[in-house]
């Protein structure tokens, strides 16, 4: 009897949960399925199941586009060109209902994908580790550990308030760490954000003890986590809980004290000298720390309306794109000069109109970015700063590694800030033209619990205006009896 496990908060629908795949093992499409009996007697059929998590993981609602989308669109610097609420007008809006596709969409994969881990963890547990072995078995409770770690924190950036409001007392998500494979399981009472980011470094600071130094391959170190992503996400995950000596205290683990910032050890991380060559194939280059890979096999694209191709690329004539860029947004910045390499992911359409070609192709569909090296290093350099409120050097030495390999004509030395809090704006700029289209936007401002910029006939929403987070899924609140706003 084939395996099925009923998802949490979608009424009534099963999904097959295991499945065998190739190369591409990130094709969340499942091709066999295997019975509950049988699941994890013999190591391929458990090596399947790993790659299962991550096509998960990368479903078109989650990381295979649209979580990265959310995270641009929320902000200032980009203009809604469709109104139609199934492809995020609400959400550029700020104004998405608990009903709405991005709600709905995103609460149900995450869950997806962290149900996925809970079912592999407890097989792996009860059945796994002795048929495959504790070093390779605990390996992959460490990738295992690491989504899930990554679907939590994703999703308090979204339905939670932010860590630095009440130092993470406020309300957060349903903690959910047993798998769940038939129906009865879906009241469960919220846990603390505090709760859940504590689960999520566990979770993390398991996989670094457990993951490999390397993968072996470009590919695989670009596709499958090993110990640098672990503590690389450890670094974001500090930073949005404005812990910043823990963000130095993980960042110094891989990342050395002076130029050039190469990783100091295990997967030898380093920024590529062209920006350009990050975003364009094989995408395996030594800065992209985690990436989801598409290939154009049966299935393996993020599905209609989500893809990032879709939202941003358009045709010449200006046709295609669901968001241009706003003029008055970062493009408009004065400091990101003519010169500066990143400047050629924008390109001007026939109606003048801006548009963002970071991820150009639909088929096979462009890596979608989860974290990369220049995010690290300046992570470490915005800690450093706001640790000390000083003008440090290597904060300083750090920004310029990110600004010098695409704009070599700005250099910065400490001479150039009147005080701490000047520098502290430079690299909250850098991070606006270095990750423009890659979904960090929103985590910078819920973590800093700032106001979400306005926009045309948007207006600002303060941390205290509802709508400031978005409301829980309505399947959630519907099928969870223990659910309290």
């Amino acid at each position: 009897m084939n395996k099925k496990i009923k998802y949490i908060v979608a009424a009534g629908v099963s999904i097959v949960l295991l499945n065998s795949c190739k190369r591409e093992y990130l094709n969340p499409a499942p091709e066999t399925s295997i019975s509950d009996a049988s699941a994890f007697d013999q190591p391929y059929r458990i090596t399947n199941q790993v790659y299962s998590l991550y096509g998960t993981l990368k479903g078109g609602t989650f990381y295979g586009g649209r979580y990265i989308v959310y995270g641009d669109i929320r902000a200032d610097d980009f203009l809604s060109e469709d109104p139609n609420l199934v492809t995020n007008a609400d959400v550029w809006q700020l104004n998405p209902s608990n009903s709405a596709t991005a709600i709905t969409g995103l609460w149900a994969q995450a869950y997806l994908t962290i149900n996925r881990c809970n079912v592999f963890i407890d097989g792996m547990n009860a059945k796994g580790l002795a048929v495959i072995g504790a070093t390779i078995g605990n390996q992959y409770l460490g990738e295992a550990r690491l989504i899930r770690a990554l679907s939590y924190y994703s999703l308090l950036q979204y339905y939670a308030r932010p860590y630095a409001d009440g130092n993470g007392s406020k309300p957060g998500l349903p903690l959910r760490l047993k798998g769940i494979t038939g129906p009865g399981s879906s009241d469960l009472a919220r846990s603390t954000v505090a709760q859940v980011y504590a689960q999520v470094l566990d979770d993390l600071n398991f996989a670094e003890a457990n993951l490999p130094l390397t993968n072996g391959n470009a590919y695989n170190n670009t596709t499958r986590a090993h110990r640098n992503t672990a503590i690389s996400l450890k670094t974001r995950v500090y930073l949005s809980m404005q812990d910043y000596p823990k963000v130095i205290t993980e960042a110094n683990k891989i990342v050395p004290a002076d130029v050039p910032f190469t990783a100091t050890s295990g997967v030898a991380h380093a920024l590529q000298t062209d920006i350009t060559n990050v975003f364009k194939a094989p995408y395996t280059t030594t800065e992209s720390i985690f990436s989801m890979p598409f290939t154009t096999g049966g299935g393996d694209i993020p599905g209609t309306q989500n893809g990032l191709q879709g939202y941003y690329f358009a045709a010449s004539t200006g046709i295609g794109s669901i968001f241009s860029l706003n003029p008055v947004g970062i493009i408009g910045n004065a400091g990101w000069t003519a010169a500066d390499k990143r400047k050629s992911f924008i390109y001007s359409a026939a109606s003048g109109k801006k548009y963002l070609n970071k991820y150009p192709n639909a088929s096979p569909a462009d890596y979608s970015p989860v974290i990369r090296w220049a995010e690290v290093l300046l992570n470490l350099a915005e800690a450093k700063v706001r640790s000390t409120n000083t003008i440090d050097a290597q904060a300083v030495k750090l920004l310029n590694a990110v600004r010098n390999r695409s704009d070599a004509g700005t250099t910065y030395t400490p001479a150039s800030f009147a005080n701490a809090n000047a520098l502290i704006d430079a690299i909250m700029t850098e991070r606006r033209i270095e990750f423009l289209g890659e979904g960090l936007r929103n985590n910078d401002i819920m973590r800093l619990l700032q106001t979400i910029p306005g926009k045309a006939t948007v207006d600002p929403k303060a941390p205290s205006e509802g709508g400031y987070i978005w409301p829980v899924s309505i399947n959630e609140k519907s099928l969870n009896k223990l659910w309290v706003d």
